[in-house]
């Protein structure tokens, strides 16, 4: 259904080879002999494992990056097949759930096989990071790795996995398409009198047949003349004339997400909606602007702001506006007054002003985009200049 054609689905094996080395150079400059990654988009990152299987909570995954070569996998062994059609040649695995050892015995003689230059084993403990294994596991094996220094490495995961190479830009840019179409498409497909459910339903639908793999995130909200809460819908509510809506999807092509959102007005729109969105909109095109190769994500929060500011927002409860995206639906760094990251070719981000115009009620907008050598490009296609009505 969409005129462009799908990229290629996985990645070469240098672009895998690329990432490992680079992880590997950053892992000399801290002084890390190996670092043990246990979430799915970790070790995605580095091996092409892709599988619904993670949903299930019960079996850890382990995949180790040693200082010189290439990476090991540490997984059950219902994962051995998939994981040998990876680029991966050194894959140990165990017959799981046995909660008295589940893969722990294995991924120790794993470490200790490996050269020591430093001590350390590099874990993601920190910001924006999680550890997917149970925490006694965790703690055990720090207590048989002694010798070893167990320092975070949240951090570096963090900015290496914000540069995006130009395939994996092309994947976020083919489903920023699909969305946008169906987005486009949205008003021929629904109608006043119903309700949010049944609308995102039917988004849903013309998404997969498209050409997107799922859509795990799109919500709703919507109200007269504006929204108050915008993450928890959909809800049962009949959408009515003089109602204001906003969708935000995050929808899924090979791995990677789009992440923005588009308002609609029913049947007609107010001048104080009106107002608020064409305020949102020119937030939007300020962070554009100012989203450039040297600039920071302050910076870009300070242009969005600067125009919410005068268009007489009340506040933002959001806490930022907008993020990084990629294989996750929101990735490193965030755009606050405070977070201060420089902003490198090869970012993909979202730009997501919104703003209390009235006592409770709200206008938010978001697009995609990638920073390159020149400024920012947009991957999603731009938003209408002023509120669509459904009719």
């Amino acid at each position: 259904m969409s005129a462009v054609t799908p990229p290629a689905r996985g990645f070469s094996q240098a672009e895998f080879e690329d990432r490992t080395e680079r992880a590997q150079r950053r892992m000399r400059e801290l002084e890390i002999d190996v670092m043990l990654l246990t979430t799915e988009p970790q070790v995605r990152y580095f091996s092409g494992f892709l599988s619904q299987f993670w949903h299930s909570p019960t079996r850890p995954w382990f995949l180790l990056i040693p200082l010189e070569g290439k990476p090991i996998a540490v997984i059950p062994s219902i994962g051995v097949a998939g994981m040998q059609q990876s680029w991966i040649d050194d894959i140990r695995s165990w017959s799981s759930p046995q909660p008295e050892d589940d893969g722990i015995s294995l991924l120790l003689a794993a470490i200790r096989e490996l050269p020591r230059r430093f001590g350390r084993l590099g874990a993601t403990t920190g910001i924006e990071s999680i550890l997917r294994m149970p925490a006694r596991d965790f703690q055990h094996l720090q207590t048989e790795l002694s010798t070893m220094e167990v320092i975070d490495c949240a951090e570096m995961m963090l900015q290496l996995c914000s540069v995006k190479s130009e395939a994996e830009i092309e994947k976020v840019r083919y489903v920023c398409e699909l969305a946008s179409d169906s987005f486009i498409a949205l008003p021929s497909i629904i109608n006043m009198g119903q309700s949010e459910r049944e609308i995102l339903r039917d988004m849903r639908i013309d998404l997969l047949q498209r050409g997107a793999d799922h859509t795990p995130y799109i919500v709703s909200a919507s109200g007269p003349d504006g929204y108050g809460d915008i993450i928890m819908g959909p809800s049962d509510r009949i959408v009515e004339s003089g109602d204001v809506m906003i969708i935000d999807t995050g929808t899924i092509y090979d791995g990677y997400f789009c992440d923005f959102d588009r308002n609609y007005a029913f049947g007609s729109a107010s001048d104080m909606a009106r107002r608020a969105y064409d305020t949102v909109y020119q937030s939007t095109e300020a962070g554009f602007a100012a989203a450039r190769p040297g600039a920071t994500t302050t910076d870009v929060w300070q242009a969005m702001w600067s125009v919410l500011e005068a268009g007489g927002a009340m506040g933002n409860d959001v806490g930022r506006m907008g993020h990084g995206l990629g294989a996750q639906l929101t990735e490193w760094p965030s755009l606050t007054a405070t977070d201060n990251t420089p902003l490198q070719p090869g970012m993909v981000m979202t730009l997501e002003p919104g703003m209390e115009f009235a006592s409770g009620k709200l206008m938010v907008h978001e697009e995609n985009i990638v920073i390159t050598e020149n400024g920012a490009e947009l991957l999603s296609k731009r938003a209408d200049a002023e509120m669509p009505i459904i009719r």
